[in-house]
Order: C-alpha cells, then structure tokens, then sequence
C-alpha cells in the first residue's frame, strides 16, 4: 500500500483539529444542552450499575422455594412444617427473607404447615406493569395459589401492607380464612386524603427514571437511618443481618414499593367501613412505639371497629414487632390457632 505523502497526513490532521476546535466551540456556546448531555450519560451508567447489582443480588440469593404461575405472575413462595395452615404476608418493601431471618416460620412450623409468600414485585415473584396491585387485587391471586396448593382454609399472618392484604382475603373469601393476625398495619386514612387508586405508568417515565437511577443509590445511603426508624426504639437485631438489604434496594423492588405507598390511603380508605364485619377471630399486634404508623390511630382504632378482637401492644417495640419481639407474635399465633381449632 502506498504511503501517504506529507501534504495529505498534514491536511488529514488539519482536518481532526479542526474538528476538536469546533466541537469545543460548540460546547462552549451551548452550556445547557452540554450539561444535560453529561447528566444523561451519568444517569445511563448509574443505571446500567445498578441493573448488574441486582443481577448479583439475585444470584447470591436463588430462589429458596418453588413458583405457581398465576395471572401472569410468578408467585415465589416456601412452605415448612405440617399441621393447620398459616400463611404469613410481608410488608412494603420486604419479602419472604424477613419472616425467615426473624426466626417466625421455624417457630410457626413447630406446629403448623407455613406457606410464605413473596408478594408480587418483592422478593423472587414478578409484578406485571399495567394495573394497580392492590390490596383487593393480591388478595384474589394469593387466595387462586392457594388454591392450587389444595389450601382451602388457613389461618392469615399479614405484618404491615401484608396485613392490609390479609384484611382484604377476609373480607372477599370469609369461607378460606380462618382467624387473622394483623402486625403493624395501616388501616384507616389519614384525613382529607385522595380516595383514588393510583395506577402504574404503563410507559417509562420520570419515575421510572428516579427508581432505575437515584433510588437505589439513595436507598443504600439511607439505609441505616430507614432501620432505626423501622426498628426503633429496638435495636435492630444482629439476625436480621441476614436480610438481603441488595435484594431490597433492587429498581424493580423499588418501583413495587413505590407503586405500594402511593397507594395506602386509598387502599385504606377503600375497606374501613367494612371492618366491622369480620367474624372470624382477630388478634391485632402493634409495638407500642412504632415510628412508622401511629399505633393508636391504626391498630387502636382497629381494635374497637373489631369488637371480638384481642389487642396485644407491645412494650419498647416498633414497628419491625416481629423481629424484635417474636415469641410475643408467636403467642398471638397460637392464640388464633387455638380459637379455630
């Protein structure tokens, strides 16, 4: 191949700063479409890291159960031990890990058959876009995957959301729940809030944005402060580090979680005049000190709509009662089986 002579190297180089120069002079008169450029590459990194983060989270911790196929969910739940069916249902944000780590199920399992559940979007189960999960709408696919698992009556534990959830399966299948432990719950709205039920953006958006990008790393940096108000005035305790706080900081968890607060009041809203009309027995479980939800106007107020039901509040606990004060929660378990057995 024939060399290029010295006129064309000097003019093809000419040519590249010439280049460089008007590049940089384009950047120099056109500052805010350069900033939103380098911003946009930042949010396209942060993003990608954040994917390949909850890639490692999900395989440094498999799935410990099995999958149903339900409505276009995969439902990810363990069962342990035999006897009279309790099923246990976590809060926002949380999954099958937390009633694990807390020691709950091996202690339900010493005399019940315990099936755990990770509720759509958390944990290993998926969380179709295009409708609102509610707690109506979770009611309905966890009572069809019992169902499938030849469960046609169990007792119900629900700590936070799940307890919403458990609320709702009560008042839609009275037939299949037996008795209700409800810990930690959000039962009434708080007032002058909207009634509506949110849906989920169906198309990427800004909040899509936010929860691939600036949620994950600002859920890890507000992690410690998240645990002393959930937990507090407890300590956390030294098991729950075998919660997997990676699988929890995940975007789609987060989106779940999200999609789940926006839609408290309304889901609240939707059921408290119907509370009065649970028959089954109810035992209701609040640390006394939650800092989450005030227990007085939440589970107090609950306590006196549900006439029939017991009140079991828990000294120097928060909102986290299952964890710091599980042989309390057990004993409202039993409490609950030996009513229904």
């Amino acid at each position: 191949m024939a060399k290029l002579s010295r006129a064309t190297r000097y003019g093809a180089q000419h040519s590249i700063d010439d280049l460089k120069e008007s590049r940089s002079n384009w950047l120099t008169r056109h500052p805010v479409l350069t900033g939103i450029v380098a911003v946009g590459t930042v949010l396209a990194a942060t993003a990608l890291t954040n994917q390949q983060l909850a890639k490692r989270a999900e395989r440094m911790n498999p799935p410990a159960g099995q999958f149903l196929d339900i409505d276009g969910v995969r439902l990810h739940y363990i069962e342990r031990g035999e006897g009279p069916v309790l099923v246990m249902l976590h809060g926002n944000g949380s999954m099958i890990a937390d009633f694990e780590s807390s020691g709950l199920v091996d202690l339900a399992a010493e005399r019940h058959r315990v099936i755990v559940f990770d509720r759509p979007g958390f944990g290993h189960s998926t969380r179709p876009a295009g409708k609102p999960w509610t707690a109506d709408a979770q009611a309905s696919l966890i009572h069809s995957a019992l169902l499938q698992l030849n469960v046609t009556d169990a007792i119900l534990f629900g700590h936070s959301w799940g307890a919403s959830v458990a609320v709702a399966m009560a008042l839609r299948y009275p037939q299949t729940v037996r008795g209700l432990i409800l810990a930690s719950g959000y039962y009434y709205p708080a007032p002058g809030t909207d009634a509506s039920i949110p849906s989920e953006p169906v198309t990427p958006g800004m909040t899509d944005v936010l929860g691939f990008t600036v949620a994950p790393v600002a859920s890890r940096i507000m992690w410690p402060v998240l645990m002393r108000t959930m937990f507090g005035p407890a300590d956390m305790p030294e098991k729950f580090n075998a919660f997997p706080k990676e699988m929890a900081v995940r975007p789609s968890q987060i989106r779940a979680e999200a999609a789940e607060t926006a839609m408290m009041n309304a889901v609240a809203m939707s059921v408290c005049g119907d509370y009065r009309e649970i028959g089954m027995p109810v035992a209701i479980v609040v640390g006394a000190d939650d800092r989450l939800i005030d227990p007085a106007y939440q589970s107090g107020r609950l306590h006196q709509d549900i006439g029939h039901s017991t009140f079991h509040r828990i000294a120097d606990s928060g909102h986290m009662v299952h964890q710091t004060h599980t042989r309390a929660v057990m004993d409202a378990i039993a409490e609950i089986s030996s009513k229904v057995a």
